[in-house]
């Protein structure tokens, strides 16, 4: 029998105080999981209250700090890996800022994320899935967003290599790729293209929703569902993908 009721299940997520991560956890909660926020600012504790989850603060790319926040939990059946960093760094700007940039969205959304998936496995039982927030610029690319687009292009591979590892021990490891979601991080990025090409913000947003096959922008609460298909006996049989859900903007 199918399952999209994950009553009794033990559901960690990264990046979990605001945002996508803030939505998804909206979207376990619903469907009675048991959650495990995780993310390095104190609004995890208020999104805790809110979903009935317990929270723990950590910066991802520090192993002792996961493994603490890991700590008081004997079994993880899904892991979302959420938490990432997004900044400009252009190729063409050599200042000592955009490096240890270059180097922070990297360490956080690559080795961050390996790091957080490696200490939790040994609560992982058969069965159980990792999902891997991407994007679509991991498929693609956006000038002056190097890092962040090296690093998703880096997460769906990751996802990839750690389907065909962890296959043997019954764990499904798939990637959810976003487009446009109205977050605080993608406005903030919206904002810096505009600035970069000289646009209007709002005319920038127009053109982008207007490049999708579906119209309008979507909030974080819309990616639950996509999380909640891997994370259920309805991909049961899939591993090693990766979703595109970004109103057909980019083609797959």
């Amino acid at each position: 029998m199918f399952r999209i009721d994950f009553t009794g299940c033990d559901v960690v997520i990264t990046g979990a105080s605001r945002g996508i991560g803030k939505g998804i956890a909206a979207g376990f909660a619903q469907a009675g999981a048991r959650l495990h926020l995780i993310a390095n600012d104190p609004g995890v504790h208020d999104s805790a209250a809110e979903f009935g989850a317990t929270a723990a603060e950590a910066d991802i790319t520090d192993k002792a700090e996961v493994a603490r926040a890991l700590g008081s939990l004997s079994q993880i059946d899904v892991l979302i890996n959420n938490a990432g960093l997004e900044l400009m760094t252009p190729v063409t700007d050599a200042t000592d800022e955009v490096s240890n940039a270059f180097r922070r969205v990297v360490d956080i959304n690559v080795t961050g994320t390996s790091i957080v998936t490696s200490l939790a496995l040994d609560r992982m039982r058969p069965g159980s899935a990792i999902i891997n927030t991407a994007s679509i610029w991991g498929r693609v690319a956006e000038p002056g967003f190097g890092a962040y687009v090296a690093s998703k292009h880096a997460i769906i591979g990751l996802t990839k290599t750690w389907a065909r590892e962890l296959g043997p021990r019954g764990i499904r490891v798939n990637a959810i790729c976003p487009g446009w979601v109205r977050t605080e991080a993608s406005m903030r990025s919206l904002g810096r293209v505009a600035a970069q090409a000289g646009r209007n913000e709002e005319e920038l947003l127009d053109e982008i929703v207007a490049g999708q096959a579906l119209p309008g922008l979507m909030e974080p609460q819309d990616m639950a569902a996509s999380y909640l298909f891997f994370a259920s006996d309805l991909a049961a049989n899939i591993t090693g993908q990766s979703l595109g859900v970004d109103r057909g903007e980019v083609p797959w």
